[in-house]
């Protein structure tokens, strides 16, 4: 299990660069599960997350010095921040949206901030306990964490039902199943998913 975030950062902000490694990729599977759902309305296929999120830690590990807040929500609001200007970087490539737009990027900025809300309040919807680990960290990284634990049937049924809103019969489409058949596989992964909440806080 990873070091408490907090300490890390503390640790990071003192120079470590083992804590910086290690805090940033604590936060791959949350920032990947955002970009994943802003860039499937967009640019799902000209863009890979993951390629995004390793450019997001690579400027966030290059620039940690500007980084001036001291927890852990305003570290993932800076990382959030550092991606939103990513995507808007991409937006311009493939759109073909000149120069910069600073009315554009701040839409990307409250998308990016209204994703990560949706899925703190997926967190809450399913977790039945409170706990003081969830209160001191941002629910939606412990949300991805656990959505990255689950089968990759399981995980893909959740994040285009519950953060991507699709219907039914849309997901169906999109994973090439019947309604029927993804209606039981949301049922079972999102059973899976409450199991393995406990595991992540």
């Amino acid at each position: 299990m990873l070091a408490n975030p907090l300490e890390l950062l503390l640790q990071a902000k003192q120079g470590s660069d083992v804590a910086r490694g290690e805090l940033l990729e604590s936060y791959r599977a949350y920032l990947e599960l955002l970009a994943r759902v802003e860039l499937g309305r967009r640019l799902q296929t000209k863009v890979d997350a993951a390629d995004l999120v390793q450019e997001t830690f690579l400027e966030a590990h290059r620039n940690f010095a500007l980084f001036r807040g001291q927890s852990e929500p305003e570290f993932a609001a800076w990382l959030r921040e550092i991606l939103s200007g990513r995507i808007c970087n991409l937006v311009r490539h493939y759109l073909g949206t000149q120069g910069r737009d600073l009315r554009r990027e701040r839409a990307w900025n409250v998308n990016l901030d209204e994703s990560s809300r949706a899925i703190d309040r997926g967190f809450l919807a399913l977790q039945s306990t409170p706990s003081q680990h969830v209160a001191a960290r941002e629910q939606g990284v412990l949300l991805a964490q656990a959505l990255s634990r689950l089968p990759p049937d399981y995980r893909e049924v959740v994040v285009l039902r519950h953060f991507e809103e699709l219907t039914f019969p849309e997901v169906a489409r999109r994973m090439d199943r019947t309604v029927d058949s993804v209606q039981k596989l949301w049922v079972r992964a999102l059973a899976s998913l409450k199991q393995t909440l406990p595991e992540v806080v």
